[in-house]
């Protein structure tokens, strides 16, 4: 599998002010790619995308206030509402063993502890202490996995799949194990 050069950090979420600068909502509300990212490519909507230089960051509780290098003015920044701020793989510390960029899970198949096919990772979403996998396949029904070791035992980014155990296989295993242990209570106690 192939490493995409550029890695998505979040949207241009609204104008913020009279002087070009933009309010930037991360897709991982904690990372702190921007603090330290000299440049971005900004992906609009409509247009051809570009690489902005970053003057300035600073944060608020729910998004990151920019000012990029040539926007000025309430109209150019309003142009970027909607836009995907991407970072350039380049430009970021690699990760280290045992994390993963959030983008580069994207695209992988996802597998069973068996090899089954689950479906494809699609999505990150980020609502909880952990990104949640939501995993797609055509024909079966939506799986979001939490990305942690009690749901995904291996990341293979290069080979391109991951092995997880859903949420209902550990429900289903609880389930058997209560009742495993149940029928042998009873068979002690006769």
């Amino acid at each position: 599998m192939t490493l995409n050069p550029h890695l998505e950090l979040g949207y241009v979420s609204r104008a913020h002010g009279l002087q070009g600068e933009v309010a930037v909502r991360a897709f991982d509300p904690a990372s702190e790619t921007l603090d330290y990212v000299k440049r971005v490519l900004v992906r609009p909507r409509t247009g051809a995308e570009r690489v902005l230089s970053i003057e300035s960051v600073r944060p608020t509780p729910k998004e990151m206030l920019v000012v990029f290098e040539g926007v000025r003015g309430r109209g150019q920044a309003e142009a970027l509402v909607g836009a995907t701020v991407l970072a350039f793989r380049e430009d970021l510390e690699a990760p280290e063993e045992g994390e993963y960029f959030q983008g580069d899970l994207v695209g992988l198949t996802a597998v069973d502890e068996a090899g089954n096919v689950l479906g494809v990772v699609e999505e990150l979403w980020s609502t909880s202490e952990v990104p949640n996998l939501v995993i797609r396949a055509p024909g079966k029904e939506e799986l979001v996995v939490p990305f942690a070791e009690d749901f995904v035992s291996t990341v293979d980014v290069p080979g391109g799949r991951l092995v997880v155990k859903p949420p209902e296989y550990l429900e289903a295993h609880g389930a058997e194990s209560d009742r495993v242990e149940g029928d042998q209570g009873e068979g002690e106690g006769s």
